[in-house]
């Protein structure tokens, strides 16, 4: 393989000086030429590596509640749909109600470093008649315990949560439009 370098290096330093570049670029030419299909792969692949911002995942580990709960509102407006937002105390255990009658949705939000459980459940089924909403969801960033599963399945209430928030648009489309 160092052959290969070493021609393309003697080429590209010969090419430039026949150009009409002087000796000393001629040669710097020559030593660095090699190394640009290399330099240019890492400077693409860099590129489509996404920092720690731009990445979803990494981003909404980082968020705190309320930025979660802003994440999850964008989406659900994304997805057309008109999002109103309660107030942080006294919102009966619904962060957002999604839609418009009678198909309204009521989600609660958790961000967590543990799985979600029964209560987060408990308490968007409590709170979704006060909101007048008929369907219900808990969205999380982490995953829900059995306990969480087997009530939601009961109530009829949605879990998204973890790999699941890739398909929020759309389940929230599936709910909330007739």
């Amino acid at each position: 393989m160092w052959k290969v370098y070493l021609v393309v290096a003697l080429a590209s330093g010969i090419a430039a000086h026949a150009l009409g570049v002087g000796w000393p670029w001629s040669i710097a030419i020559g030593a660095l030429a090699p190394s640009l299909p290399a330099f240019l792969v890492g400077v693409l692949r860099g590129a489509r590596t996404p920092a720690a911002r731009e990445d979803p995942a990494i981003a909404k580990q980082a968020m705190s509640g309320v930025e979660f709960e802003d994440h999850v509102a964008r989406i659900a407006r994304a997805s057309g749909a008109p999002v109103m937002t309660t107030k942080i105390t006294g919102d009966f255990g619904v962060d957002l109600v999604v839609g418009r009658r009678p198909n309204r949705l009521a989600i609660q939000c958790k961000r967590q470093m543990r799985p979600v459980g029964a209560g987060a459940v408990q308490e968007v089924v409590a709170g979704a008649p006060m909101h007048d909403c008929t369907h219900t969801m808990v969205v999380t960033n982490h995953d829900f315990t059995s306990a969480a599963r087997t009530l939601a399945e009961r109530h009829g209430c949605v879990l998204v949560g973890g790999d699941d928030l890739t398909r929020l648009a759309s389940t929230i489309r599936r709910l909330v439009v007739p």
